[in-house]
């Protein structure tokens, strides 16, 4: 029998992964299956199966997906050599959420906000949400001791309350955007604009 090559699996996966995002983006995480992942996948059962064992764990591929591209904007951020403030880190994710949203494949926040919902009820996915939130928060703890040391922000504050809020204010950026339909990057950083300077 021919090998697989690595390049052949890796593709497999992306396609699992894509056919998943799309079925939770059209019919939520709770109605979503496996059977459908594997129908609008176009792979046979086996096949699926032999990549992930469970919709919890397309769940987790697709939230490590997103973050992927969010570590890079952060080490892109930290990578820099002028100084750091936090207004600009808050821009910079504002803007790279709907960079993430508006890519081929469909909106990956709305299955983030499927998934908030459902780790209220499902112990596996708040332990996959809360690991990824826990890593997301912890780019924020970087961006606020950057900035501390560049002088951008009280030295005295504690970061991590800092990184709390940073990070609070995405979820609340993604549902206005998607439910209410009238924010956007501009009016949002204007908001922080106004806050972060007062």
């Amino acid at each position: 029998m021919p090998k697989v090559t690595e390049e052949h699996r890796l593709a497999r996966r992306a396609q699992i992964v894509a056919a998943a995002r799309t079925c939770v983006i059209e019919d939520g995480f709770h109605k979503t299956t496996m059977a459908d992942v594997i129908r609008v996948s176009g792979l046979s059962a086996g096949a699926v199966y032999g990549y992930f064992k469970s919709k919890e764990e397309i769940v987790s591929a697709i939230a490590e997906e997103a973050l992927s591209a969010v570590d890079e904007m952060f080490d892109h951020l930290l990578g820099s050599a002028a100084p750091l403030t936090p207004l600009a880190a808050m821009e910079a994710a504002i803007e790279h959420v709907v960079t993430i949203a508006e890519a081929p494949g469909g909106d990956v926040t709305r299955v983030g906000i499927q998934a908030w919902s459902e780790s209220l009820r499902n112990e596996a996915i708040r332990a996959v949400a809360k690991g990824k939130y826990v890593r997301l928060r912890g780019h924020f703890l970087e961006i606020a001791r950057r900035a501390q040391a560049d002088g951008t922000l009280d030295p005295d504050v504690d970061p991590e309350c800092v990184a709390q809020v940073m990070f609070g204010m995405i979820p609340g950026f993604i549902l206005q955007r998607l439910i209410i339909g009238d924010v956007t990057p501009a009016s949002y950083q204007a908001g922080l604009r106004a806050l972060l300077r007062s």
